[in-house]
């Protein structure tokens, strides 16, 4: 009898904030296709999501949160680990951008950004990292960062600095939560297709200059993001503790 993968996850119950669409449908498709039970979470309507999981074969449930509610993180967790049993796999996705010169950015962009992609990052993996301590349980966190925790980018002042606290979070964590069995790492993508970077797609200079950058020769594909979520996420990555991962067809490396 062959021995189960490494990279399967069949039995494990995963939550994915901002599933609706683009990296986080990618992350939830891809775990349900690696036998994952994956609770979409988010403001939006997951229809889409929970179609696509079905049709794969996989099992999906529908949560919907608003992620800049104060104090919502521990419902949120609660409700999860009602609807589909423990959870074994948080992957913290939500997030949004603002763009303005950073001469003009405003108060309220700055504050909504780093609420969502920072301040609740940290207190969901807060409260799902005491569920499973409080359990005798292991868990594993992947945080979406950002190739912008590695660089400054441009009209994206909030963004940058939500993404490069995310990437200091994420070691922090796993420094105090590794030797309690709950492993902490970060992907940072590249440029890749979604709702947050249509506005450059559209403007045929960015998305140009965009593509010549890419050693790949392309924008990358929410799918490229969901196999190095499912990596992080299983039993493969058992001694992954603290890393940033690039997913960014090489633009690091240029």
């Amino acid at each position: 009898m062959a021995a189960a993968s490494p990279f399967g996850l069949t039995g494990r119950t995963a939550l994915v904030t901002g599933a609706n669409t683009g990296i986080g449908q990618g992350i939830a498709l891809a775990l349900a296709e690696a036998g994952a039970t994956v609770i979409a979470a988010g403001r939006s309507d997951m229809g889409e999501t929970q179609a696509l999981i079905t049709e794969a074969g996989g099992a999906g449930h529908a949560l919907k949160v608003d992620l800049q509610q104060q104090g919502i993180a521990p419902r949120v967790i609660d409700q999860a680990n009602d609807l589909a049993g423990p959870l074994d796999i948080l992957i913290n996705n939500a997030g949004i951008i603002r763009r303005a010169d950073a001469l003009d950015f405003s108060e309220s962009d700055w504050d909504e950004v780093m609420n969502v992609n920072l301040k609740a990052t940290f207190f969901l993996a807060q409260a799902f990292a005491k569920s499973a301590v409080d359990a005798g349980r292991t868990g594993r966190i992947v945080n979406i960062a950002s190739l912008l925790a590695f660089q400054g980018g441009i009209r994206v002042a909030s963004y940058t600095a939500s993404k490069s606290g995310l990437a200091g979070l994420t070691k922090l964590l796993a420094c105090e939560w590794a030797a309690k069995g709950i492993n902490v790492n970060a992907i940072a993508p590249g440029y890749i297709e979604s709702n947050n970077t249509q506005a450059l797609r559209a403007d045929p200079d960015r998305n140009d200059a965009i593509l010549a950058r890419i050693p790949a020769g392309r924008w990358g594909r929410p799918s490229d993001i969901g196999g190095a979520a499912v990596f992080l996420a299983s039993d493969a990555a058992a001694y992954v503790n603290g890393a940033v991962i690039p997913v960014d067809g090489g633009w690091l490396a240029r």
